[in-house]
């Protein structure tokens, strides 16, 4: 297993449903560090990862950074159409990735491109879809992750199907789904706990709870106790986790991710983070939210607060912190590069794996845009 190693999950006894105390998050997010990197001084219900998970989960958030920002950037340059940033949830891109193994599955939005470059996609091929390329860029069935996902909760139930798939065949896989706060009010992603819990699939949902749909905030679309709890009703186990603590995302998305392996069922966890920038560059959030309110949440940050807890325990030098931010800038560099050079487009392609056989009206829209393409080579 790539992520951490945590206790045994709580399954519920052979042959009859959980319980709800099986089922119910904790009264509080989950926490292993304060604000300012501090370690917690409580007993935890997970096990904590090891150092060498901890420093590559750093690594990886310092680069995941820098290339969220100049993925911004490109987006000012013109080079991509539209860019989602994901400043300040980190820790939740990062740990998603890190709990899973090579061969599990990866459901991702729109928002998760620090999630696929973590997972070792070529940046260019993620953002294809935002630069306005390709439906995807990359070869999901090479990296066991779908597509980016722009619909809210579909990709929730395509996860379920898949990971029931995998148990039925016994390849011991799992699959992790990443949702928005507002992903949790759409008729699928129920849809897709139900059947989960029903069939026992191996699915992870993790819910990036970054407290605004865009621009409807968490209270304006749910009365619930908490995004966790929804999942109790539909018999699915579910936690609750600060999103801005990488130790105790990776201790609970591990325990998720080893829940769901063990033949237990699925798993929901959520994760309590904030969006620092805007929902895309097409989005003003000084409309909706306050100043005060993003500053808060910036005093709360997960790479910073990762750096300062590996200082503490002496798992992180000067060295290293150079190294590696050195390392996020020639990422930046190779990408700002290879991004300003012209894509070479197919545009018939478009119409390639839509479906496995193309429908008529698929057929007669392809032989249009072949016709313009004609006429437009005859005239140039």
């Amino acid at each position: 297993m790539a992520g951490p190693h945590p206790k045994a999950p709580l399954p519920s006894a052979e042959g009859r449903p959980p319980s709800a105390e099986e089922l119910l998050p904790s009264a509080e997010p989950v926490r292993f560090l304060t604000d300012s990197g501090a370690a917690v001084r409580r007993r935890q219900r997970y096990r904590a990862p090891d150092e060498a998970l901890l420093r590559r989960a750093y690594r990886q958030m310092v680069i995941g950074r820098r290339f969220d920002a100049q993925a911004t950037a490109l987006t000012k340059q013109g080079r991509l159409a539209v860019y989602p940033s994901s400043h300040g949830q980190e820790a939740c891109q990062i740990g998603a990735v890190l709990a899973l193994n090579e061969d599990d599955w990866l459901f991702p939005t729109y928002r998760e491109s620090m999630a696929l470059v973590a997972r070792g996609i070529d940046p260019v091929e993620v953002l294809a879809l935002l630069r306005g390329n390709a439906h995807c860029g990359y070869d999901p069935e090479r990296h066991h992750t779908a597509p980016q996902c722009t619909p809210l909760a579909t990709q929730s139930v395509h996860a379920a199907g898949l990971a029931y798939a995998e148990r039925r065949k016994g390849t011991g896989r799992v699959a992790l789904a990443c949702v928005g706060d507002g992903a949790t009010s759409e008729g699928d992603f129920h849809e897709a706990l139900n059947f989960a819990a029903v069939f026992k699939a191996p699915v992870v949902f993790l819910v990036q709870n970054n407290q605004y749909a865009i621009s409807v905030p968490l209270d304006r679309q749910t009365a619930a106790p908490s995004l966790a709890h929804k999942g109790v009703g539909y018999g699915v186990r579910s936690e609750r986790v600060d999103g801005n603590d990488p130790v105790a995302v990776l201790a609970v998305l591990g325990a998720a991710v080893e829940h769901a392996r063990s033949g237990h069922g699925p798993f929901l966890v959520e994760a309590c983070t904030y969006r620092l920038e805007a929902h895309t560059n097409a989005d003003d959030p000084s409309r909706y939210r306050a100043d005060a309110e993003a500053a808060e949440w910036r005093r709360r940050d997960p790479v910073a607060r990762l750096e300062a807890h590996l200082r503490r325990r002496d798992l992180l030098t000067d060295e290293d912190v150079t190294a590696f931010e050195a390392e996020a800038e020639e990422f930046a560099s190779r990408l700002r590069e290879r991004m300003n050079a012209d894509p070479e487009l197919v545009p018939l392609g478009m119409f390639d794996h839509v479906y496995g056989t193309p429908t008529p009206q698929l057929d007669e829209q392809r032989a249009l845009l072949r016709t313009e393409l004609e006429a437009e080579e005859a005239l140039s």
